[in-house]
């Protein structure tokens, strides 16, 4: 199976510190939504893992949350392309629970809903913690320079407790293109 796990907030939606809690203030970064779908078509099953602490905290309730979630469904179908599930966390940061990133629990979860091992698995995400929560499940890890990792650009190498694997690349579709890229180059390998 050709899975890939991403972040959402500043990965494939704008971050926004005050948090995102409506549809209405969930919006798509550029090309991220038509980067989903060329995944898609090439025959991957995209997953987020997301941490959605503002429900802990009362910011939002999971009325907004689905609200969300329906708008992003909605615009990603529109381009053809299609998020097979989301995985999130809850808690706030000081309930300490097992899911919420940097821990590997959103990652665990979905190796178990999937059955599969998760060694190798592509995830990406804009934080240090999106990286740390998937290296720790097995993930190869990629930083996007976009949402709160734009504070990353330039920054070689990476700073030490950045997983040793991480890739770096601009934004969503550059991830893709990588990826596509590695896939084609290894099926040509395999054809040799």
């Amino acid at each position: 199976m050709k899975l890939v796990i991403l972040d959402r907030n500043g990965t494939l939606n704008v971050h926004r510190e005050d948090f995102v809690k409506s549809d209405i203030e969930w919006t798509p970064l550029p090309g991220a939504l038509e980067a989903v779908a060329r995944l898609n078509h090439a025959g991957w099953h995209v997953v987020i893992a997301s941490n959605q602490s503002g429900l802990g905290r009362g910011l939002f309730d999971m009325a907004s949350l689905n609200a969300m979630h329906a708008k992003m469904h909605k615009m990603l179908a529109a381009v053809g392309g299609k998020v097979d599930a989301v995985f999130y966390c809850p808690h706030s940061p000081d309930e300490n629970c097992d899911c919420r990133k940097p821990k590997p629990g959103l990652f665990l979860q979905i190796g178990d809903r999937y059955g599969i091992d998760l060694k190798g698995i592509p995830t990406c995400g804009d934080s240090l913690r999106d990286l740390q929560a998937g290296a720790a499940a097995g993930c190869e890890p990629h930083l996007l320079l976009t949402g709160m990792g734009a504070a990353c650009r330039g920054v070689d190498p990476l700073p030490s407790e950045y997983p040793a694997n991480t890739m770096v690349h601009d934004d969503l579709a550059a991830f893709v293109d990588f990826l596509l890229a590695r896939e084609a180059r290894d099926a040509l390998q395999v054809a040799v």
